[in-house]
């Protein structure tokens, strides 16, 4: 009979697909677990994977024996987290992904209130893409995922946490500089700075002002970053313009920056949300996010959507 943790090990050679770093994750000698995998083969009486393949890979039979595997400890963890549901206290493991385009923006305004108020949830937090973060949410990698949606993913719940209005910013000497408030259709398609591939807020504003993805605001300079800040500083310098989330403008808000415009008429808006697997059993601990993101959002995001609303789709 095939035991916890040699399942453990099973499914975390499958993940890595390298016996020394799926060893190092199950906090064990790679000997450890390549004894215990070799007694599991012989049990089973099959190989689970092809070591002549670089990485290694899991063999066609026992591909429906390791996602049987993942569904028993999953339910293993089901078991001992209903049980402290039932003690009435929110604790245990939980691994939290962010996108790029919010971490920064929204973490430090609840991490140090949710920790406090559930010491002995242990929290986990990482910054990855959306694609990232689909990927990790199949995988069992991480339990939810704040991101931009709707993501039309039948295999995810998403909670909107907050509806993030966007604000144009954009250089002195550039024609939106000179007017009150902006129409969405009066939106350049270029002199516009945007994120690196592989960002859905890049993605978002590529579809509204329909753009090219090879737009360029310095005609012999090409730009690829992660950061908003940095976009931010490029136009204080005197170029060109872009699109900021409410929460990366909230320091232009506060300031009341001459060169950071409002949208009239339809506001181009992202829905942020807590996205997780429909079989995530950690309910209490999702509802603990839930409460603790939205009791510490400002007033420049909305917690419903309202009519004036437009929402930006990401792909």
């Amino acid at each position: 009979m095939a035991t916890l943790t040699q399942l453990e090990y099973l499914v975390a050679v499958d993940r890595y697909r390298h016996f020394g770093k799926a060893a190092k994750a199950c906090h064990v000698s790679q000997p450890t677990l390549s004894m215990q995998l070799h007694k599991l083969e012989e049990e089973f009486d099959m190989p689970f994977f092809d070591r002549t393949k670089q990485p290694i890979l899991p063999t066609p039979q026992a591909i429906p024996i390791i996602e049987q595997a993942k569904t028993i400890l999953r339910e293993n963890e089901k078991l001992n987290h209903l049980v402290k549901f039932q003690e009435g206290e929110i604790s245990g493991d939980f691994h939290l992904a962010v996108i790029p385009t919010v971490a920064p923006y929204l973490l430090h305004r609840f991490i140090g209130d949710l920790s406090m108020k559930h010491p002995k949830l242990n929290l986990t937090i990482s910054e990855k893409t959306t694609a990232q973060i689909i990927e990790a949410l199949s995988n069992d990698e991480i339990d939810a995922g704040i991101l931009a949606t709707p993501l039309n993913n039948n295999s995810l719940d998403e909670r909107p946490l907050y509806y993030e209005p966007f604000h144009v910013f954009a250089s002195k000497d550039h024609p939106l500089a000179k007017q009150k408030a902006i129409h969405e259709d009066a939106l350049p398609s270029s002199d516009i700075w945007l994120l690196a591939e592989g960002h859905c807020l890049r993605n978002q504003i590529i579809r509204l002002c329909s753009l090219r993805k090879n737009s360029a605001v310095i005609q012999n300079v090409k730009f690829e970053s992660g950061s908003l800040e940095t976009i931010i500083h490029l136009i204080e310098q005197g170029h060109g313009y872009t699109l900021l989330p409410a929460l990366a403008a909230e320091k232009l808000i506060q300031e009341k920056n001459p060169l950071l415009k409002h949208f009239k008429g339809e506001i181009p808006t992202r829905e942020i949300s807590l996205v997780y697997q429909r079989s995530q059993y950690k309910q209490n601990i999702l509802k603990a996010v839930i409460d603790s993101v939205r009791s510490h959002l400002p007033n420049t995001v909305h917690l419903k959507r309202i009519p004036e609303m437009s929402i930006l789709k990401i792909k």
